[in-house]
């Protein structure tokens, strides 16, 4: 089925303004078939790659207006445990604090960097720090709490030189974002040549995606695409990236089993691939 098909069939429950239909990100394909329906919004998946999108997809300023005060106390409410997993993440990628302090040279940009948290961590490491964060009021609030630096913005319009940061760290951004292509071209631009990215993101091909379907936690309206370790690999390889580690973790959210099915679960998805959220850790080509 082409685009133009695609937008036939979906077109009769998104008819307005609001929305525009897009084709894949990754192969440029508009061939799609329906994935996952929900009322607000829908998924699709590429005939050519497996990427799962929606499309359509709401307008970029309608994305942009998302990320308000309501979104600023969801970060504030849960950014010690957000933190406590982006360490988790980086120590499983071989980044612990040894090796960071050890790093050189020490430029580091936290890019959706919510409250700061991040950023103040790896400044006491003894780096230099940026943080960009679209949501203005976790902005202020990191700038004016911790005294780290924030472009209140998106990557793009903060402009920042080229060759920049040794470090980039993006965590649970990608998925948000209206072209993620455009995102790692950016990333790769900034990126010093023996740089190194860190990027996080919902595993649409983990154990809890696709148990659970349309009930996955991952499968929301602010997420306008949801990668799969073969779709990101693929879109990595493609911008000319590195892929030196690849991890998951999260075999079954809290609440969906006892600790007695849920402990042994976790083990297993970190340890086969299969977890719910996966870290790519890439350079440069």
């Amino acid at each position: 089925m082409g685009r133009l098909s695609t937008i036939k069939t979906f077109s009769s429950r998104f008819s307005n303004n609001d929305y525009h239909y897009i084709v894949c990100n990754v192969c440029g394909s508009g061939s799609a078939k329906t994935y996952l329906q929900a009322k607000e919004y829908l998924y699709v998946k590429c005939r050519i790659c497996g990427l799962i999108y929606q499309n359509p997809q709401p307008v970029l300023k309608d994305i942009e207006n998302r990320y308000n005060g309501d979104y600023f106390r969801y970060e504030y409410t849960n950014e010690d445990n957000f933190f406590n997993l982006m360490l988790l993440g980086l120590k499983d990628v071989g980044l612990n604090p040894a090796k960071l302090k050890r790093w050189k040279p020490k430029l580091f940009l936290d890019i959706g960097c919510a409250t700061g948290k991040l950023l103040f961590y790896m400044k006491e490491l003894g780096w230099q720090v940026q943080g960009v964060e679209i949501c203005k009021e976790s902005a202020e609030y990191g700038m004016k709490k911790r005294k780290v630096p924030i472009f209140p913005g998106t990557l793009d319009q903060a402009q920042f030189a080229e060759e920049s940061f040794s470090l980039i760290h993006f965590s649970h951004l990608i998925e948000h974002v209206a072209d993620p292509r455009a995102l790692l071209q950016e990333v790769r631009r900034i990126l010093k040549p023996d740089g190194m990215a860190v990027i996080t993101t919902p595993n649409s091909h983990g154990f809890q995606a696709r148990l659970l379907k349309t009930h996955w936690r991952s499968a929301i309206a602010d997420h306008l695409f949801l990668f799969s370790k073969k779709t990101l690999s693929r879109l990595l390889e493609s911008m000319q990236f590195k892929i030196h580690n690849i991890v998951t973790w999260g075999g079954l959210a809290k609440g969906l089993a006892p600790p007695v099915i849920k402990r042994p679960v976790d083990y297993l998805a970190k340890k086969m691939g299969f977890g719910d959220v996966m870290l790519f850790l890439v350079s440069k080509q």
